[in-house]
């Protein structure tokens, strides 16, 4: 599995600039190897990984999940 490191701050910042869903960044890197992405800070410390999946159906799958679980957590926040 080929890793791939990214600087999240970075990252979010062109996503904000250019008005990109990182899904639809995600969809365009999927060539049917799965890979594994590391969001690191500034410091190069780990925040985050993530098993890019091998199809856009997973992915899809994926963001689900995903809007689902952060929409708890942001939930959890506000209480």
């Amino acid at each position: 599995m080929q890793t791939i490191t990214i600087q999240a701050g970075r990252f979010f910042e062109l996503l904000k600039r250019d008005n990109i869903s990182m899904w639809s960044i995600f969809e365009q890197m999927i060539d049917g190897e799965e890979k594994m992405l590391v969001f690191t800070d500034e410091q190069e410390q780990v925040l985050m990984r993530y098993a890019l999946p091998a199809s856009p159906e997973k992915l899809q799958e994926d963001q689900a999940t995903f809007t689902g679980l952060f929409a708890e957590k942001l939930a959890k926040q506000s209480s």
